[in-house]
């Protein structure tokens, strides 16, 4: 099956990869959009809406606190709404004068402290990072993970490693600082750095060195298409003892789950700013085609294969969502650095328009991802 096109798959399994999708999406935006509701309780805010999707509401029920708690018919985003908001983008007058009649103030997103309103807005994508340590917790906890010692047993000729004067027997201790212990924690890094120098510490024979090398950009076929990663050449030791199982207690899974996590976050941020610099393609930009292709496709392989995904999708909707764009998380709490060091809000006037060009943006980079999926997938 995995040899199918993209367009292929999705034709043959078009239930799989759609459930698969929602209930990603409905994960995801639910925790996201709890985040932000939790806090705002905590503070104070009164919440009249927590939608999970748009559109014509499908459920609905109203808890003991008076919020509207909705599910609606496109669950492709959620949204929670504050009491006083004019709009689900907490767009709401700059003081009393300006709220709505018969509004209570102190209970109003907009009646609270700069730093309550930043709390509430950043509790959001940590919400998501914290879903996806949880979900890494469970996984380790459960499953453990496999240990392959950072040693290298074979060099391809001619490849990057060996111009490099990488030896075979070489344990790659670290790079650019970072403690190895894993092979494949190896592999990773060197994906991610395609055409970057990097710094590696290694143990050759008892005896430590450092090499610089810089891997090279190959293109290879992934689970997103076929995209350009970063190779060098090397290939880990099949000796007896060089492979094992490991088993994790709870803390140390949990220990375990924020470094992925971190790691996770580290490539994305990595990847963003290289694509700004224009060092980075943006084929690896995806939209809900290939989402779904990918999935139906872990859903196929198990359910901790499409948690595994959940997480993923997690740290990338987090990391996303505070990015200073207008709309976005990131963008309200560039309003409310402002505003702290201004000492009085950003005009409602000027938020509004910031806002309309977030959305634009926002609207131009779905276009764009679902067309790099289209080309993609046809591709296949």
């Amino acid at each position: 099956m995995s040899n199918l096109t993209g367009f292929a798959y999705l034709s043959q399994n078009p239930l799989i990869s759609i459930a698969a999708l929602l209930f990603i999406l409905m994960v995801v935006v639910f925790f996201h959009e709890l985040g932000h509701f939790l806090v705002a309780r905590w503070c104070g805010i009164r919440v009249n809406v927590f939608s999970i999707g748009f559109g014509p509401e499908l459920y609905s029920f109203i808890d003991d606190k008076g919020t509207r708690w909705r599910f609606a018919a496109l669950p492709f985003g959620g949204y929670v709404k504050f009491y006083g908001d004019l709009d689900t983008a907490s767009v709401s007058g700059s003081d009393a004068g300006t709220m709505p009649d018969a509004v209570d103030y102190g209970q109003t997103f907009a009646g609270k402290a700069v730093w309550k309103r930043a709390f509430v807005v950043a509790a959001g994508p940590l919400a998501n990072f914290i879903l996806a340590i949880a979900i890494y917790t469970g996984l380790f906890y459960v499953r453990g993970r496999e240990v392959i010692i950072p040693k290298i047993a074979i060099i391809v000729p001619g490849s990057v490693a060996e111009r490099s004067g990488f030896l075979a027997g070489d344990i790659v201790l670290n790079v650019d600082g970072r403690e190895i212990s894993n092979f494949i924690d190896l592999q990773r890094i060197i994906q991610s750095n395609a055409a970057v120098a990097l710094r590696f510490g290694i143990d050759r024979g008892g005896m430590q060195t450092e090499i610089i090398a810089t891997p090279e950009a190959k293109e290879i076929s992934t689970y997103f298409g076929k995209q350009f990663v970063g190779v060098m050449g090397v290939q880990a030791s099949r000796e007896p003892g060089s492979l094992r199982h490991e088993h994790y207690g709870l803390v140390h899974s949990s220990v375990l789950a924020m470094q992925n996590t971190w790691q996770m976050l580290e490539m994305t941020g990595t990847y963003f700013s290289r694509l700004f610099t224009g060092r980075e393609s943006s084929d690896k930009i995806s939209g809900l085609m290939r989402t779904a292709e990918v999935a139906g496709k872990m859903a196929h392989i198990g359910f901790g294969a499409l948690l595994e995904l959940v997480a993923v999708f997690s740290v990338s909707i987090g990391f996303m969502n505070l990015l200073p764009v207008p709309v976005l998380d990131g963008g309200h709490l560039v309003f409310f650095a402002f505003e702290f060091l201004r000492g009085r809000p950003i005009s409602r006037k000027y938020q509004e328009f910031s806002f309309r060009l977030g959305i634009i943006l926002i609207l131009g980079l779905m276009i764009f991802a679902n067309f790099n999926d289209i080309v993609h997938m046809r591709a296949g």
